[in-house]
């Protein structure tokens, strides 16, 4: 692949960026669209080599440097990568204060919540809290626009590689590639004819699909009223996730988001009846793999729509099956943006597809500082259309979390709190090896009662 340098040249704005752009000028008041984490690093931290490293990594992520320019009134903007415009740590010691944990956290809230102009701000922020004597908070915080969640995580992952050079237990490895290669080869691909191909077989999904709901700009609710809820599931349920994922020869992530669908399809209105019906679910994708962005920064993630396919009297590993061959064929097809799909579908400017109910499953593991243990936290994700489940853990399956949020404008708090208790027993039963000779009206209850060997086989797993 070729790579180029970041120039001093205006750059154009890639699509998702775009939309994100659209999104400020109806919302220019509301802090939205935003991503944070921070690394909670425990142990005998070399500071300076934490801030070494944390510097350099910024310095490299020259998206985070991005100035947008526009020059009218209404014009679509350009942007630069400029040197001066990057976020400069700082390092901030609070270990005089009995509660220097409360107010770190209270300071990386209020950053957070404050009002982001995206035609004037810088759009990232670090800052280093020392809350202990062997205690560091690194706050990471960039507007969408600029970069998503697994473009924190690449950055994460560098400033761990860099911070375990400079204390000399690794290399230096390979600096991140500019946000310029990555238009430079996004133009290639547009030029390409896989983008033809890619484009085709989108326009033939939409053909079948129905009743895919599409919202306004302007009409998002972006208050503080969302339901939430987060649970951090229990090591024996990542076990049994591996072990199920092994023997069906599936990714655990895949496994993961078709259980998840299936639960959805039997309890969001509409829910299935006897018979086939399907459910449409908007599933992020990578879009990264064989291109310069897997190691790169940026807002590269892609959102589609998978429409499942739900037969009652479909065993459920046939289900399995048919669905994740479903889902590898997208994927050949995946770098092709929603947004450009909403342009072919003909969707009036100033609207955009309604991604709800979306199943998001993060498999990023927490860097690993030399001698130290470190932990992600998420603080902020963005926005969220609808219903959501986002799942998070290692890269291995360990350490899940489950995060719910919904509208509660269509989802009731009975109802919320119901899904809260009910999806991890549902993903529990249908984990169980007896659970895949079972139909899915069976396993969903719509058909008949779950047997009793399935019942029995329940048992064996108390947790």
């Amino acid at each position: 692949m070729t790579i180029i340098e970041t120039g001093a040249d205006p750059m154009p704005l890639t699509l998702p960026q775009l939309d994100f752009w659209e999104e400020f000028t109806f919302h220019p008041d509301q802090p939205v669209s935003t991503v944070a984490h921070y690394i909670d690093i425990k142990g005998d931290v070399d500071e300076a080599a934490l801030q070494r490293a944390i510097t350099q990594t910024v310095k490299e992520a020259d998206i985070l440097s991005a100035r947008f320019l526009s020059e009218a009134e209404g014009s679509a903007p350009t942007q630069i990568c400029d040197p001066e415009f990057a976020p400069q740590l700082a390092l901030v010691d609070l270990r005089d204060r009995t509660d220097a944990l409360a107010i770190a956290t209270e300071l990386m809230e209020q950053d957070l919540k404050a009002k982001l102009d995206l035609k004037r701000d810088r759009l990232s922020a670090h800052m280093l809290y020392r809350v202990g004597d062997m205690r560091y908070l690194w706050y990471i915080r960039a507007h969408h626009i600029i970069v998503d969640g697994y473009g924190l995580a690449l950055i994460e992952q560098r400033c761990a590689q860099l911070y375990n050079h400079f204390r000399g237990a690794s290399d230096a490895g390979l600096p991140f590639y500019s946000f310029a290669s990555f238009l430079q080869e996004e133009r290639r691909y547009e030029q390409s004819r896989q983008w033809q191909t890619d484009r085709t077989f989108w326009a033939g999904y939409f053909a079948k699909t129905e009743g895919i709901e599409i919202l306004e700009r302007g009409d998002e609710d972006y208050g503080d009223a969302r339901l939430h809820g987060l649970i951090s599931l229990p090591p024996q349920f990542g076990d049994r996730l591996r072990a199920c994922a092994a023997a069906t020869e599936l990714g655990w992530p895949d496994l993961l988001t078709l259980l998840s669908g299936l639960y959805l399809s039997a309890n969001l209105p509409g829910a299935l009846n006897k018979g086939t019906q399907s459910l449409t679910l908007w599933l992020p994708f990578m879009s990264r793999w064989g291109s310069v962005g897997a190691h790169l920064p940026a807002l590269l993630v892609n959102i589609l729509p998978f429409r499942m396919e739900v037969s009652g009297k479909e065993r459920l590993s046939a289900f399995l099956t048919r669905s994740s061959a479903e889902l590898r064929e997208q994927r050949r097809h995946s770098r092709f943006r929603i947004e450009q799909i909403s342009k072919d579908q003909g969707l009036p400017e100033g609207s955009r597809y309604f991604f709800s109910p979306l199943i998001n499953v993060l498999p990023f593991s927490s860097p690993v500082f030399d001698g130290c243990t470190a932990r992600r936290n998420i603080l902020d994700s963005g926005p969220a259309d609808g219903f959501n489940l986002t799942f998070r853990g290692e890269e291995d399956g360990t350490g899940l979390t489950l995060a719910v949020d919904a509208d509660p404008s269509v989802t009731s708090r009975e109802d919320f709190d119901r899904h809260l208790r009910d999806l991890p027993d549902f993903l529990k039963r249908l984990l169980i090896p007896e659970a895949h000779d079972q139909t899915i009206g069976v396993l969903l209850g719509t058909d008949q009662p779950a047997s009793a060997v399935l019942e029995a086989a329940a048992m064996r797993f108390p947790y």
